[in-house]
C-alpha cells in the first residue's frame, strides 16, 4: 500500500494497515508533528489535511486514504521558507505549550482555502473543533487574521 504524504509516495508497511493515518504518519514514517489528543476526533491535535480539507488523522483508518494527498505540518514549508500561516503564527507568538498548535494551523489553511478573508464568526466556527487548553484562542484569531490580510 501506497501513500502520497507531503508531496512523495511512501509505502505504508504491511503491519501497518490496519492502522489509524495518525499512528502510520507518526510511527513507521517519522512525521512526529501531528499529535495525539482525545484518539476520538475531538479535540483535532491530530488535524492534517486530505485533498486540501481538514481532516482527524486519529478516526481515519489509513485503508480509507486510497489515492488523497496528505498534507501534514511538516509538509507545509517549502524551501526552508514557513508557510504564511506558520509564519502568522510566530508573528504573534500564539503557541503557549504548543500541543495543539499543528492542528490549529492546518484547519486554518484548509479555512483560508476555502474562504480567504474569513471574519471572526468563520475563523471561530472553522477553528470550533481544534481544542486549546492554553487559551490562545484571540491570539489564534489574530494569526487567521494577520495571514488573510485583515487588519487586526
Amino acid at each position: 500500500m501506497q501513500l502520497k504524504v507531503n508531496g512523495r509516495t511512501v509505502t505504508v508497511p504491511a503491519d501497518w494497515r490496519d492502522e489509524s493515518l495518525l499512528n502510520v504518519l507518526r510511527e513507521p514514517l517519522g512525521l512526529v508533528g501531528t499529535k495525539f489528543g482525545c484518539g476520538a476526533g475531538l479535540c483535532g491535535a491530530c488535524t492534517v489535511l486530505l485533498d486540501g480539507e481538514a481532516v482527524r488523522s486519529c478516526v481515519l483508518p489509513v485503508t480509507n486514504v486510497g489515492n488523497a494527498a496528505v498534507t501534514t505540518i511538516e509538509g507545509l514549508s517549502s524551501s526552508g521558507t514557513l508557510h504564511p500561516v506558520q509564519q502568522a503564527w510566530l508573528d504573534v507568538a500564539v503557541p503557549q505549550c504548543g500541543y495543539c498548535q499543528a492542528g490549529q494551523i492546518m484547519s486554518t489553511v484548509a479555512l483560508l482555502r476555502r474562504m480567504p478573508r474569513p471574519d471572526d464568526t468563520q475563523i471561530d466556527s472553522a477553528l470550533a473543533g481544534n481544542l486549546c487548553r492554553c487559551g490562545t484562542q484571540q491570539r489564534i484569531r489574530q494569526a487567521v487574521k494577520r495571514t488573510a490580510g485583515i487588519a487586526t
